[in-house]
């Protein structure tokens, strides 16, 4: 029991007590105190009670100097990098500087694993509670009620100004009209910012969530870099991408006579979807929205309109692409994690390898991305040439910005490189032949440069793409009201449509919608992609989220509508096999499958359910 519990307080993390690290490492501390407490060696227990105490007293140190011999090491070190003195014990004075550079690595980046990413130690995770708003933002419950008061209160009030004012009116749609279509068109407005909302606290995690995980960003950071590019995303790309579930999953002209039930049945295909996102999203379960919003709407053309009111080939196009996605994500990155495995871990200088590797990642990410989203097949050649451009403009700027950040660390990396083995000191590595200490640090550091790249693109293309799930339904019904409504004032019928454009109100009020919901419980999914199905690291994060952008792109360019939340997963699942089996959270993934399972029903059911209720409401919409 005491060996234990001795070498369970040895590998405690040392940080600052005001992080994440530092209050686990406190609730360790808590644990082996009362372990020592019963052991049956008063002499361990005394030794294990003194080096807690230890521990605790450097919480707040950057440099932890825990005994005599420590402070040894530390002017056998500095003699050593003076080149003076007599010749120090190479393995000791390595193992302190290890001990240093951990310490200064968790101060920097927040990042709890020092291990390198080829060694997994699975007995070592604690298990966290759910943190609440407060805790995951640091500040207090006063502040987050207000924060949350204050977007009920725009999101009730601009479409209420909207009625009133017709310049607002206008940009939101909201204008023209009877008073009762007024009113309903206040209503969508409503049901859309609640599924908005419910997209950000779940399916923005896919951009963000292997960021934090692995500490390339804070939870502040990924917050506001998300939330500026998801809405930038949506408000300028978003009107120019086609939508399964706008145009292709429900046949509108199976309710030319009755347009009253297909605008019920697009509210309550928003108001299930938004339902079932955030029961989700309270549990922390990656759930995909564009699977929730089709298995609403085909719940309801199916009751409602018959068999014939569902394309059925799309819907098979859309089923196809459950198992694609998430295969083709972990493919690509279990073939990227293992090329960083085998030319930067294995390098004989990982720091300086990681250094080099970065811009050519740059370049080739950027370029084909690039490629895949400029190309036409008129001017291949036009594309080719700009996709080349931008991706040499991105290595170059990766590549004076690695030598702006790390240029002195780069000097003496290189030197030492230059200089003949037989002088060279000892480099300690991991059990398995990872880097460790300021190697491992190193590529870190520039991974950490490259996953913020990545998250940054999957945010923009997220925003631009899933947007619709909301503001899709929402275009729709409004087209159903205010087609109603001139067909009423001119006594005429015109053909219903639910495939119409999205005016830039729309778009903002979209944008709007997903960055409030995940500033309030965008973290809670956060949490489970980013650390809860495998350990991360910013390599392992980079290459999740570099296979996930890069299939998400390729697939849309083909019109396959795939998930991105599945695609990350499958991804991360990826990082993970490439890892070693052991390295898996099984019980993460099989809730994450299980709710991917009922995400089809649940969402159809919910759909039937809410239109007959809609339906007592609303008979007519003029």
């Amino acid at each position: 029991m005491a060996a234990v519990a001795e070498l369970s307080v040895s590998r405690l993390s040392i940080c600052p007590s005001g992080s994440t690290t530092g209050k686990r490492s406190r609730t360790q501390i808590a644990t082996f105190g009362k372990l020592c407490a019963v052991t049956s060696s008063p002499r361990a227990a005394l030794k294990t009670r003194r080096q807690i105490g230890g521990l605790q007293k450097v919480w707040g140190s950057f440099l932890p100097l825990r005994s005599p011999a420590d402070k040894r090491n530390l002017g056998q070190y500095r003699a050593a990098a003076a080149g003076g003195g007599a010749s120090p014990d190479h393995d000791k004075v390595q193992e302190f500087e290890d001990l240093v550079e951990g310490a200064a690595n968790i101060s920097a980046s927040g990042t709890d694993n020092l291990h390198s990413d080829d060694e997994s130690d699975p007995a070592a995770a604690v298990e966290e509670k759910m943190l609440s708003m407060s805790e995951a933002f640091g500040v207090s419950n006063t502040t987050c009620n207000t924060i949350i008061l204050s977007i009920a209160a725009t999101a009730i009030a601009v479409p209420a100004v909207g009625l009133r004012n017709p310049a607002i009116g206008q940009l939101l749609g909201l204008a023209g009209g009877t008073l009762r279509a007024k009113v309903l068109a206040y209503v969508t407005m409503l049901f859309g910012f609640y599924m908005a909302w419910n997209i950000g606290a779940n399916d923005v995690a896919n951009a963000m969530g292997t960021s934090v995980g692995s500490g390339a960003l804070t939870l502040k950071q990924a917050i506001i870099v998300a939330a500026i590019l998801e809405f930038a995303g949506a408000f300028l790309v978003g009107s120019h991408v086609t939508h399964t579930m706008q145009k292709g999953i429900v046949d509108s002209a199976a309710f030319q006579h009755n347009p009253s039930l297909l605008f019920c049945g697009m509210l309550a295909s928003l108001a299930s979807s938004g339902t079932w996102l955030q029961v989700a999203s309270y549990y922390g379960w990656p759930v995909s929205t564009t699977h929730s919003i089709i298995g609403a709407l085909v719940g309801f053309g199916l009751v409602y309109g018959g068999f014939g009111a569902v394309y059925w080939g799309s819907l098979g196009r859309v089923v196809g692409s459950w198992l694609v996605s998430p295969l083709l994500g972990a493919v690509v990155s279990f073939i990227v994690y293992k090329c960083i495995r085998t030319f930067v871990y294995r390098a004989e200088n990982p720091g300086l390898a990681a250094c080099r590797a970065a811009p050519i990642a740059v370049f080739t990410g950027v370029s084909g991305l690039s490629f895949l989203s400029l190309m036409d097949g008129s001017n291949l050649a036009t594309a080719a040439a700009k996709a080349c451009g931008s991706g040499l403009l991105g290595a170059v700027a990766m590549h004076f910005g690695i030598n702006q950040q790390l240029g002195p660390v780069l000097k003496s990396l290189k030197a030492r490189e230059r200089s003949p083995k037989a002088d060279r000191p000892v480099e300690r590595k991991s059990k398995t032949g990872g880097p460790k200490g300021l190697q491992l640090k190193m590529v870190y550091k520039v991974f950490g440069y490259l996953q913020v790249l990545s998250a940054c693109f999957m945010s923009f293309a997220h925003g631009a793409n899933d947007v619709a799930n909301a503001i899709g339904p929402i275009s729709a019904a409004l087209s159903i009201l205010y087609t109603a409504s001139a067909n009423a004032a001119a006594g005429t019928v015109t053909v219903l449509s639910t495939d119409v454009g999205i005016s830039t109100g729309v778009l903002a009020w979209g944008g709007f919608g997903i960055v409030a919901g995940l500033l309030v419980w965008g973290y809670r999914v956060i949490a489970t992609i980013g650390k809860k199905i495998t350990e991360l690291t910013p390599t392992r994060g980079f290459a999740a989220e570099f296979a996930a952008a890069t299939v998400v792109v390729l697939a849309s360019r083909l019109g396959l509508p795939v998930s991105a939340t599945h695609t990350l997963v499958g991804a991360v699942m990826g990082v993970g096999f490439a890892r070693g089996l052991n390295s898996i959270q099984g019980d993460t993934v099989k809730s994450i499958v299980a709710s991917w399972a009922i995400t089809i029903p649940l969402g159809a059911s919910l759909a039937v359910l809410y239109t007959a209720i809609l339906r007592i409401f609303i008979k007519v919409l003029v």
